[in-house]
């Protein structure tokens, strides 16, 4: 009898909303989904205190729940969206990770019902998901003392690596005395205190919507695949609605135009970007698309610059489409020990360095007459009147009987210093060193 009811219910209902009568199949899967979703709000209402941690964690056993408390989402005018909508914000209040995590899940289908509702105008909405829309927003802006939260975020910098760049494929930047004193800060940007808002307001709306996004993406790690859908789906149709790429999506329901802000698009990309890699490629790149679209309709510069960073970073890239295993992009990773030049200076080459030095020192204080290994550098001598001549340039042109210019030597010792000097200048160039004003190349 109980189950008759409900399919007369859930009958009356479509018929009320201007739908067709559905088929006898349906019917009966709709009566499984009202008696799944009729089964899960009377187990929690029995559910002691104790309890909380072991039924959050058996949520993930019934695979049917979930599907079902979507159709009731979607489906404005049914009777079990108030106490759907009720039981969420339970979870939502207990504090349990789990069960608000199970909560926000559903946040895209609540927003995108709440926003297509307000957009139609429709007297008819009965208010449940915007009251438990403020109720998660007021939740969250106070910690458990009561205090306003106040969000703190760090600003990327260039020279750190981050998920949309790799400081080595921007060239290397100058070290200026400004850079090198601002090395290691970062910029921290903070986000509140926030209003309590009781109400839905043309000026708050998207305040409140935008804020729950950011809670949202969060916890972006926690959510399941029809959660990411549904986000891909509410980013596309926000922003087609009303405009000439709605036919271009086949798109054929609400086709009023909805307002949007620039942080609230900002919010979406961020959630997109998150669902590209991890299995939803072909609707996260539709949906990206489509915010681009509706910024540059707007003019909306961060949208843009989000939305394009993250396109050129996933262009060329290998993203894995399958909804199983790991999901990643392709990224440069910052080059480690390795990967480091056999020519890079480091501590064993120094010590290296000064052994050969030491050894050619020795060398060449127990032969101090043996002629040198390779060839000599040219040194230039600079005479008396200030012309520089070669070395031996003198001794060689200089006819029998002739005497010495100033400044020559013709003796054996000034001969033999002559040629440890020249040894000298050679350790010098082998160790590196340029002997300032005296090496001619």
């Amino acid at each position: 009898m109980d189950e008759l009811r409900g399919i007369l219910q859930v009958t009356n209902v479509h018929i009320y909303s201007g739908l067709k009568p559905v088929s006898s199949r349906c019917r009966k899967m709709l009566a499984m989904d009202q008696g799944v979703v009729e089964e899960w709000l009377s187990e929690f209402k029995t559910l002691p205190e104790t309890a909380t941690s072991s039924y959050a964690a058996s949520l993930k056993e019934k695979a049917s729940l979930v599907p079902a408390l979507y159709k009731v989402i979607r489906e404005n005018f049914s009777d079990l969206l108030e106490p759907v909508c009720h039981q969420l914000f339970e979870f939502y209040r207990s504090g349990e990770p789990r069960l608000q995590h199970f909560t926000l899940q559903f946040l895209p289908e609540l927003v995108w019902s709440y926003l297509s509702v307000t957009s139609g105008r429709d007297p008819r909405c009965s208010g449940c998901i915007e009251a438990l829309l403020l109720g998660i927003y007021n939740l969250e802006i106070v910690d458990k003392d009561g205090q306003s939260k106040v969000l703190s975020f760090t600003v990327p910098s260039l020279s750190k690596p981050s998920v949309y760049h790799e400081p080595s494929t921007i060239g290397s930047l100058a070290l200026t005395e400004g850079a090198l004193s601002n090395h290691g800060q970062s910029r921290v940007v903070y986000s509140g205190p926030h209003l309590q808002r009781e109400t839905f307001t043309a000026q708050n709306r998207f305040q409140v919507l935008t804020f729950l996004l950011l809670c949202y993406n969060a916890a972006l790690s926690y959510m399941s695949s029809p959660s990411l859908q549904s986000l891909c789906q509410l980013s596309s149709r926000v922003c087609i609605c009303g405009y000439p790429r709605q036919q271009l999506r086949r798109y054929k329901g609400i086709s009023t135009r909805m307002t949007v802000s620039s942080e609230f698009l900002v919010q979406l990309i961020t959630g997109i970007h998150y669902a590209l890699c991890n299995g939803e490629s072909d609707l996260g790149s539709k949906a990206l698309e489509d915010v681009l679209y509706r910024a540059q309709l707007e003019l909306f510069p961060e949208p843009l610059l989000v939305g394009n960073a993250i396109k050129s970073s996933l262009h060329g890239a290998a993203v894995k489409s399958n909804k199983e295993g790991t999901r990643s992009i392709q990224v440069e990773i910052t080059p480690t020990a390795s990967r480091i030049s056999r020519n890079a200076v480091t501590s064993l080459s120094i010590r290296g360095h000064r052994w050969k030095r030491h050894e050619s020192l020795e060398n060449s204080t127990d032969s101090p007459d043996s002629g040198p290994v390779g060839p000599i550098p040219e040194i230039s001598v600079t005479g008396v009147s200030g012309e520089r001549v070669a070395n031996g340039e003198a001794l060689r042109n200089r006819p029998e009987g002739q005497p010495l210019p100033l400044g020559g030597a013709d003796s054996g010792a000034d001969s033999r210093a002559e040629v440890r000097r020249q040894k000298s200048v050679r350790r010098l160039l082998e160790d590196g060193v340029v002997p300032a004003g005296r090496v001619q190349y």
